[in-house]
């Protein structure tokens, strides 16, 4: 299927306004130029009733978490979300995904705590999913001191941070705990293998992610090739996906990770997992991002808002 007509007009006004190919930068331009973009994009903040930064110790000196709390609130233990922000484990802050972990909470109604967790190459892989981990035990650990049910805290996350959260997931089954009630997964980075169709389909991109960008990321990130087969790297090349939560997998069609979101979707329902894939025909990797100019975008927010309130609401 082709571009949807406000995609096609996005990257029409990217490519206006010198929007670098992220392969082609440091990473520490390209962090910049994604702040930038996100400043620009998301000028009209969605209210909330407070933002404030913790830090916390996490496995790599301090660890900075920024909570969301909702306009109404509550007197009784209630939900929490953990969200891990995209920036293929390179770039992406607190600030590129302000207005993406607003809107989560101001669409549930529940707290959102975003992870400021260690970007590479100066953390390589296995630093950001064990700061995601950390994270959410810490939040566990406190959750009469922050109001938060133990039994409905969720996953979610973007592209990379779609990643971290399945990663997290797991690692919670292995150790235990925490108890993690759902997981939204937004067009996750499931493998390094980087040799599904989509691949092939969308190499050049369409819109900001290309397979030249990933390869970018992949070095970034990973220590060497052996990194590929550890599913705290990989999610989909996990030996066991059972007793996972309930996810909802939300993928584009005009992407090339498209076809490993289709399969992690797959691979969790075949385990016996409640799943739910919603794909959104002719959208781009970062549609969800774009809510403020792209129609599709919002939709699957409130989409994901929808499915976080059925899951953690009792």
């Amino acid at each position: 299927m082709a571009l949807h007509p406000q995609i096609i007009e996005l990257i029409h006004r990217a490519e206006q306004a010198g929007v670098r190919p992220t392969h082609e930068m440091t990473p520490h331009e390209a962090r910049q130029q994604m702040d930038e973009m996100s400043r620009i994009r998301d000028q009209d903040r969605t209210s909330v009733r407070m933002v404030a930064d913790t830090v916390i110790d996490g496995p790599g000196g301090n660890l900075t978490l920024r909570f969301y709390w909702p306009e109404v609130e509550r007197t009784e233990l209630a939900p929490a979300i953990m969200f891990f922000h995209g920036g293929g484990h390179v770039i992406g802050s607190l600030n590129s995904h302000d207005l993406v972990a607003r809107n989560l909470c101001a669409d549930t109604g529940y707290l959102v705590i975003s992870v400021d967790y260690r970007l590479a190459p100066e953390a390589k892989f296995p630093a950001a999913p064990k700061d995601c981990f950390a994270a959410t035990q810490w939040v566990a650990a406190n959750t009469r001191q922050l109001g938060v049910d133990p039994a409905r805290i969720g996953v979610a996350g973007d592209s990379a941070g779609a990643n971290l959260a399945a990663v997290v997931a797991m690692m919670a089954r292995e150790a235990g705990g925490p108890d993690i009630a759902f997981q939204l997964l937004i067009y996750p980075v499931a493998d390094f293998a980087m040799d599904t169709p989509s691949y092939e389909t969308y190499a050049e991109g369409a819109g900001i992610l290309t397979a030249a960008g990933m390869a970018w990321f992949r070095e970034h990130y990973l220590n060497g090739p052996e990194d590929r087969a550890d599913w705290r790297a990989a999610p989909l090349q996990a030996a066991d996906f059972t007793n996972l939560p309930p996810a909802l997998v939300i993928t584009a069609e005009c992407d090339v990770l498209h076809d490993e979101g289709v399969a992690l979707a797959a691979a969790l329902a075949d385990a016996g997992g409640t799943v739910e894939h919603r794909e959104y025909p002719g959208m781009m990797h970062g549609f969800y991002s774009f809510a403020p100019v792209v129609d599709d975008g919002r939709a699957a927010q409130l989409f994901a808002a929808e499915a976080l309130r059925a899951a953690l609401s009792t």
